[in-house]
């Protein structure tokens, strides 16, 4: 083949036998057919030979058919470099004109495989050249759209447009709608010049432009109006239209139809709701048609399978053409309609909507088959919330009662009572589905459970939970267990949904049915619903009453364990840890049964984060029960030596769960285990940290020495025989944790054990204090990572707090460090800009006091410093992602005691804030703000000016007040809180008599500071001192 390109005439013969020749049977002639092809493509002219052979009528339509896919991947990639599929050489500028010159004639070929594989070299090449280098297309698209004559120009352009649609911007689409819009609704007009697949296509490209119109509106509000009222009436009458008859039987050419039309309403409601609401009732009565109408047909084809629901059929696009993702799209649109605050107010009957999603929500025949076939499928359908019509009901269902609260769980009160009183006479009629009817019954009572409460509490509900609760008792498990199991399994999943509202009695009743439920003959579906429902009834249920059936429920869920896929076994880890923390008398008994077990599970599963986290708890949850912690530390110890012993032979992720189970067993154990954990664990996570390249076996054997570390104090350097060694690779492990060349990701942890280190050993690390200051400040300067830095300025916080009273030590100390650059600068840079990123209001305290404690000691090494300061504001407006490239956000600069002085201040503002949200939420999880008069006195002693005393010496006489069994979202994070006393103090209070004690010792200095602060900070702190 010549360089000189390859689409005269004769090269087009030679082009078309070597496409004919791949697809010869001797693999021989194929492959060297491929090679050719291969070698063609990066000459000139061999795009526009493809795109002739592709419109040449007098080719086999099957080499033709094979020349358009081949342009279509010429296209993607040779058309225009750097894109993200792009191979040189880019095609040239003539060969480019040419194709596109080529290609719209053959959108108007007989042969659909030709119209689409074109279509979409079309679609490809637009994105690039239109309307720059092609301005005719356009012109070529809505010519062809409107021409009757011809119905494959009308499928071609659509099915081109439909391909690109949804990449026009805001620059390209305005102008076309005035012309586009008209021509797609001549089509969808017409059903008797158009078929159904035309007009859907149609929809397809009015649905790309709404929804990029609604993108604009945000932006370009009046001109997007503009554009769409003087055609709304239009399409929602067409709409109307389309949605008037009943949704007939087996015809997914009509499903798909509405499909889209329910596609643009939906689109049409969350964009141009304010335009809509005048035309917008026309589509209301088909709407309910469409819904009323569907759900005959859906039940007779997907709930009792009398008819056929076309599962799995797709069109040419790929797109889902099942009743299933039809009803789907239905809810869609409801789910939208409902929580828009404009188009709520068509929920006009609400029980009747109600009515109608109960029936929708029944299990297919479908999922019957899948679910009895595969029970663990059933778990995780209901787990992982698959989408599906029954979860389109149940997200419509919370969406009313979210919108309309009391009057929609009357309304599912009344229709659930409706369809139980049904499901009893399908029964009574001898009907082998009617248990389903009752199954989406309770399935929608329990989905509201949370509400209900709520509204019998108030007194609002006319609702009587008791007889409802005794009709499932009686008639769902009641009957033989061998009839109806995913009805008796939702029977048990609505006991565990309403354990929070039973009484002893009743929840005994339901305890005792979910215990029948575990036995081994019992079906899959049955054992899961006894599961949820033993999880939720056990704090219920009397210790005198759990007690004889224990054992039974220890044996049941033993046995699932070694049964259950990954889906089941997450339900079943989460029952046995409820049965264990559910009476320690009966846990103890079975400790042995149950750990190996257990243990066994972690260790299978222990790359999985979800079940080994599981089994972790369970495994903690038996430690924490009286005389458990002894045997089975004595089943984990010997599995950790023996892992720990063969790193390099262990699984993936085994090494690093291995260490968390060390951490969990360490965690608050007597001296005792510790010191026989140590002697077959810490040399060996000791090499770890020093020799691993892993994140997270760095990570966890981190956390793990930091646990060694705080449960053995001191007495840990000894028990190696020889302490100062012992503490060195403490050190040396610390030190590479704080290497910079050690990835950041790496050293997550190391904050957390450095000042365990620091707090626990502090005797022994004082020494080393300067070297460890050093290597901190070069980890942070090594880091990008927001995270590792603040948990690195935690650790020189806490070094701040254990320097008072003579704080000004520790500044000399970080001023006079032998580094290359000034330390205490940096240190107090990154200080001040990432104070406000440290997580959790007990690290937010031991960071907000120190910074208290620097400011107070007025050292003249922190006068000389300058910070960043405030944003300074932006004078041309809204920044952009292009101005900030030209013009970057910019902030002023502050002298370094007035920034720390605005720290204080900000913190206030923030404690203030949540304050305001605690009282609208007695939930919230922020520090609780008490007025002066409710603090204990240790808490507001200040020192006398001058004097060495630090501002928070009081809180040695507050240890008193502590105690091992906080349980708070804090002290699991940092278990560090549970024992300092800082975790104790009244931020706010401790800050407003800290600002007036600081403020009034210079008060020349203070008004200077005090100049600095932007409003807000300035209002905060003359609210302190007031």
């Amino acid at each position: 083949m010549e360089n000189t390109g390859i689409a005269e005439a004769g090269q087009l013969v030679w082009l078309t036998n070597v496409l004919k020749a791949t697809l010869d049977t001797n693999p021989g002639i194929r492959v060297a057919a491929e090679d050719a092809l291969k070698n063609a493509s990066i000459h000139p002219g061999y795009g526009v030979a493809l795109a002739k052979v592709t419109v040449s009528k007098e080719v086999p339509i099957g080499l033709r058919q094979l020349a358009a896919v081949l342009l279509k991947q010429y296209v993607k990639h040779h058309w225009q470099a750097g894109e993200k599929d792009f191979l040189p050489p880019e095609a040239s500028a003539q060969d480019k004109a040419l194709i596109r010159g080529l290609l719209p004639q053959a959108l108007e070929d007989p042969h659909g495989k030709i119209r689409t594989a074109v279509g979409m070299a079309i679609a490809t090449i637009a994105n690039s050249d239109w309307p720059e280098e092609w301005p005719d297309l356009m012109n070529y698209l809505l010519g062809f759209i409107s021409d009757r004559s011809d119905i494959n120009r009308v499928h071609g352009a659509l099915r081109c447009l439909a391909l690109f649609a949804g990449d026009l911007d805001d620059t390209l689409l305005p102008p076309l709608v005035p012309v586009l819009f008209p021509a797609l609704h001549q089509i969808v007009a017409q059903p008797t010049m158009y078929d159904a697949s035309l007009r859907r296509r149609a929809l397809i490209v009015l649905h790309s432009c709404i929804s990029t119109l609604g993108v604009m509106s945000g932006a370009y509000k009046t001109e997007t109006r503009a554009l769409m009222a003087p055609m709304l009436k239009s399409w929602l009458q067409q709409f109307a239209l389309i949605l008037s008859p009943p949704v007939p039987s087996e015809d997914p050419d009509d499903w798909s139809l509405r499909t889209e039309v329910l596609k643009s309403l939906q689109q049409i409601v969350t964009n141009f709701a304010n335009i809509a609401t005048t035309e917008f009732p026309v589509v209301l009565g088909p709407l309910w048609q469409t819904f009323v109408s569907g759900y005959k047909v859906y039940d007779s084809a997907c709930i009792n399978a009398d008819e056929e629901s076309f599962g799995g059929l797709a069109d040419s696009d790929g797109s889902d053409q099942s009743l299933e993702a039809f009803t789907i799209q239905l809810f869609e649109f409801l789910l939208t309609a409902v929580g828009s605050p404009r188009f709520r107010k068509i929920v006009q009957n609400m029980e009747d909507l109600v009515y109608y999603t109960i029936g929708y929500m029944q299990m297919t025949e479908e999922q019957e088959q899948t679910w009895s076939a595969d029970p663990n499928q059933y778990v995780a359908d209901e787990d992982d919330v698959t989408f599906s019509c029954r979860l389109s009901g149940i997200l419509l269902l919370e969406e009313l009662v979210e919108t309309f609260e009391d009057k929609a769980l009357q309304a599912i009160v009344d229709a659930v009572q409706k369809r139980i009183v049904e499901a009893a006479q399908a029964k009574a009629a001898g009907r082998k589905n009617w248990w389903k009817l009752r199954e989406a019954a309770i399935l929608a009572v329990g989905t509201v459970a949370g509400s209900l409460f709520e509204a019998q509490s108030g007194g609002k509900m006319s609702f009587r939970l008791e007889p409802f609760l005794d009709s499932i008792r009686n008639e769902d498990l009641g009957q033989g267990i061998d009839q109806c199991s995913f009805l008796r399994g939702r029977a048990l999943w609505a006991a565990a949904k309403f354990a929070p509202a039973m009484n002893k009695a009743r929840s005994e009743q339901f305890f005792y049915a979910a215990v029948m439920g575990l036995a081994s003959d019992v079906p899959p579906p049955i054992k899961i619903g006894a599961c949820r429902a033993l999880a939720e009834l056990f704090p219920n249920v009397d210790p005198s009453v759990l007690q004889p059936h224990l054992s039974l429920v220890f044996a049941s869920l033993g046995a699932l364990l070694q049964e259950a896929s990954d889906e089941t076994l997450h339900l079943v880890l989460e029952t046995l840890q409820a049965a264990v923390r559910a009476n320690g008398q009966a846990s103890a008994a079975a400790e042995s049964t149950i750990s190996p077990l257990v243990l066994n599970v972690w260790a299978k599963h222990v790359s999985d984060p979800f079940i080994s986290i599981d089994a972790l708890e369970i495994l903690e949850a038996i430690k924490e029960v009286p005389g458990c912690l002894e045997p089975l530390a004595a089943l984990v110890l010997p599995v950790l030596a023996t892992i720990f012993a063969n790193t390099s032979q262990q699984p993936v992720g085994m090494i690093a769960g291995a260490l968390d189970l060390l951490t969990m067993l360490l965690k608050k154990a007597p001296k005792e285990l510790v010191r026989r954990a140590h002697d077959v664990t810490f040399i060996p996570v000791l090499n770890i940290v020093l020799r691993s390249d892993d994140n997270s076996e760095l990570q966890n054997a981190t956390e793990s020495l930091s646990a060694f570390v705080r449960e053995g104090g001191e007495d840990l350097l000894s028990w190696g025989g020889d302490a100062n060694r012992s503490l060195h690779m403490l050190l040396d492990a610390a030190g590479r944790l704080l290497n910079p060349e050690l990835e950041s990701s790496s050293a997550l942890f190391v904050g957390g054990f450095v000042t365990a280190l620091i707090l626990n050993m502090s005797s022994n690390m004082a020494p080393h204090f300067s070297q460890l200051i050093t290597a901190l400040l070069a980890r942070m300067r090594g880091s990008e990572m927001i995270a590792l830095k603040t948990s690195i300025l935690l650790v020189i916080a806490r070094l701040v707090h254990m320097s008072a009273p003579n704080v000004g030590q520790f500044v000399d100390v970080v001023a006079n460090l032998p580094v290359d650059y000034d330390a205490l600068e940096y240190l107090m840079s990154e200080w001040t800009k990432l104070q406000g990123d440290i997580p959790g209001s007990y690290q937010m305290k031991v960071s907000t006091t120190a910074i208290a404690l620097l400011l107070d000691c007025c050292h003249p090494q922190l006068a000389r410093i300058r910070v960043q300061g405030h944003l300074l504001t932006n004078s041309s407006g809204v920044v952009t992602r292009s101005r900030s490239k030209v013009a970057p956000i910019q902030y002023s600069t502050m002298l370094l005691p007035a920034k720390l002085l605005s720290l204080l201040a900000d913190a206030l503002l923030e404690i203030q804030e949540q304050q305001t949200a605690t009282a609208r939420d007695e939930d919230d999880d922020w520090d609780e703000i008490d007025e002066d008069e409710d603090e204990p006195k240790a808490t507001r002693s200040l020192p006398v000016p001058g004097s060495e005393q630090s501002v928070f010496k009081a809180l040695d006489d507050m240890q008193h007040l502590l105690h091992d069994d906080i349980e708070d979202g804090d002290y699991q994070e940092d278990p560090v809180a549970a024992t300092d006393p800082l975790n104790q103090i009244n931020l706010s209070t401790h800050l407003r008599n800290f600002m007036k004690q600081f403020l009034a010792k210079d008060p020349v200095t203070s008004e200077r500071l005090f100049q600095e602060l932007n409003p807000r900070q300035k209002s905060a702190v003359q609210a302190a001192i007031a």
